[in-house]
């Protein structure tokens, strides 16, 4: 049962604070200036045929 509350506790600080970087990095990527063209172009895939 160690590893399993060794792990726990991994997770609960430093796993959570991974997650709420890609997070925030994947939010930044999302919504910096040059991205507006690839995220136009993403938008309509599925109207394309």
């Amino acid at each position: 049962m160690e590893t399993y509350t060794a792990l726990r506790h991994f997770a609960d600080s430093w796993g959570l604070l991974a997650m709420v970087l890609f997070f925030t990095g994947a939010i930044v990527f999302a919504f910096r200036p040059g991205s507006k063209r690839i995220v136009a172009d993403a938008a309509d895939i599925p109207l394309r045929e």
